[in-house]
């Protein structure tokens, strides 16, 4: 509790708390305006952060990435355009209830939701961070690097969804982050003669370029008018406080769906919604308007997405392991300042954890300040055509990918990857498990090479302990999964598409 009250203090310092009321900001915009997302606003960020401290700089982008959960229901609801990937539950529910006149109400349910999701997401990651932080002290070289294999392989094929397309990805970013000279050696990998690649390339660069040209470069042909948002005030929002009493269980339920798989590397808020809406919906069958408009199928998705939104941080902070492509990012704004996310977080950067902590709280009391007086404003922005943002962006990305390194070099680079992104997206290639596997091939190799180096080239020291055999037999029992997964869908095909074979055999 006093390493909570300290946090307080730190989340209060008039600077963190401007930066925190910049970031929620700045995300719920994000999330407002469909089509940005919070991984290309926290990759635009990125460069100024450079010249802010550690701690506001971590405030400021963790706010833009819960704050986007905020904006993106309001798109949702107004427009029937989800503002973030784990929004889009909720137009199922949201916008029927908008065209039905009860817009304030909808709106309102998933504010009061996100609010209580967030703060559930973080008692879950006070109560959880420091038994997770405890156990994995005791880590060497041989855990640390099955640790980061069972990352890498959980989290791509649960964003790929296939999973040979998702561990090409992951190989294509982790030859990315061999860019470079060779810190054992001294030797230059890939870098073609280039005196631009010899220390690599940046994960602003790539962060900016898998994910900020290839959703402009997709919608440059886009000339489609932006859809009319319905109209809502604050005072029609304020007038179905009462109406909020029948959501609450749904919001408990959706809390707790977040709160545990936040944490899953690969769930996420996307999959969290998902989860929550099919538990609720399953908890009112005989409702005739889940589905229709139904407050509850609003509430529960909308909690469970704030939820994991914060207990996200808890694998990147303790283990040093991002479970989404925007904790990747956050992973790598804290190595840019020389801190190193994983166990010593705690001990080492007590005023960074805490800090942050305390910031969500103060961040999701100021998104539901925000919403409910400026939901005029938002249902307006809403509205605002996505072509006429993206000179803007473009703007941004290459003003601070050149203010990063001063080269025009790092521009061109942005360029070549951001353009290798598109087609890949056009091919069916997400580029989230590439970003991940950019950010963790290097640690992967490190702490191998690490272990090497202590038991001189014996490869059994990486499976001589309890815990790395364990997390080795997790990563071994997710590929086996995913390998078998197609041949049972096959075998079930198969079976209902031949319901009289066993009964002619029978006879």
């Amino acid at each position: 509790m006093q390493d909570f009250l300290s946090g307080l203090a730190v989340a209060f310092d008039p600077a963190n708390l401007m930066y925190c009321l910049l970031g929620v900001t700045l995300g719920n915009l994000v999330g407002v305006l469909p089509g940005i997302g919070a991984i290309a606003a926290i990759s635009i960020l990125l460069p100024v952060t450079f010249y802010m401290d550690p701690i506001a700089a971590i405030i400021m982008l963790a706010g833009v990435y819960y704050g986007a959960e905020y904006g993106g229901s309001i798109a949702s609801i107004l427009l029937n355009l989800p503002g973030t990937a784990s929004n889009a539950i909720t137009t199922i529910d949201g916008y029927p209830m908008a065209k039905r006149g009860d817009a304030g109400l909808a709106l309102l349910t998933t504010q009061v939701s996100s609010f209580v999701g967030g703060c559930m997401g973080i008692v879950a990651m006070i109560a959880l961070s420091p038994l997770i932080m405890q156990f994995s002290l005791s880590f060497g070289p041989a855990e640390y690097f099955a640790t980061l294999v069972l990352g890498l392989v959980a989290a791509t094929v649960a964003l790929q969804g296939q999973m040979l397309r998702g561990l090409a990805m992951v190989f294509l970013g982790m030859l990315l982050g061999t860019i470079g000279l060779d810190l054992n050696s001294g030797a230059a990998r890939y870098t073609f003669g280039m005196a631009g690649l010899l220390d690599g390339l940046s994960i602003v660069a790539v962060a900016m370029a898998l994910f900020g040209l290839p959703e402009v470069i997709a919608n440059l042909g886009n000339r489609a008018p932006a859809g009319k948002a319905v109209s809502v005030t604050a005072r029609a929002m304020i007038q179905n406080v009462r109406k909020l009493a029948a959501c609450i269980p749904s919001m408990l339920r959706g809390s707790a769906v977040g709160g545990f798989l936040g944490p899953l590397p690969g769930a996420g808020p996307t999959i969290a919604s998902l989860m929550a809406y099919s538990l609720e919906r399953s908890f009112n069958r005989k409702n005739p308007m889940f589905g229709k408009g139904a407050e509850r199928g609003v509430s529960a998705p909308e909690a469970a997405n704030n939820a994991a939104a914060q207990t996200a941080f808890i694998p990147t902070m303790t283990l040093g392991i991002p479970g989404t492509p925007t904790m990747a990012i956050i992973l790598g704004a804290l190595m840019i300042h020389g801190i190193a996310p994983g166990p010593r977080l705690v001990t080492d950067n007590p005023q960074l954890f805490w800090g942050l902590i305390a910031s969500f709280w103060v961040g999701n009391l100021l998104l539901l300040l925000l919403n409910i007086p400026l939901i005029g404003l938002w249902s307006k922005l809403v509205s605002v055509p996505r072509r006429f943002l993206f000179p803007v962006i473009i703007a941004l990305i290459c003003t601070g990918v050149y203010g990063l390194s001063n080269s025009v070099f790092s521009i061109w680079v942005v360029i070549a990857i951001g353009l290798l992104g598109h087609v890949l997206r056009v091919m069916g290639f997400s580029p989230a498990p590439m970003l991940i596997g950019f950010v963790l091939g290097p640690m992967v190799e490190q702490y191998f090479r690490r272990a090497m180096l202590i038991s001189g080239g014996d490869f059994t020291y990486l499976f001589e302990t309890p815990t790395s055999l364990v997390l080795h037999g997790l990563t071994a029992a997710i590929l086996a999964w995913m390998m078998l997964r197609p041949i049972v869908g096959w075998l079930r095909r198969s079976a209902s598409q031949n319901p009289d074979a066993k009964n002619g055999a029978g006879g």
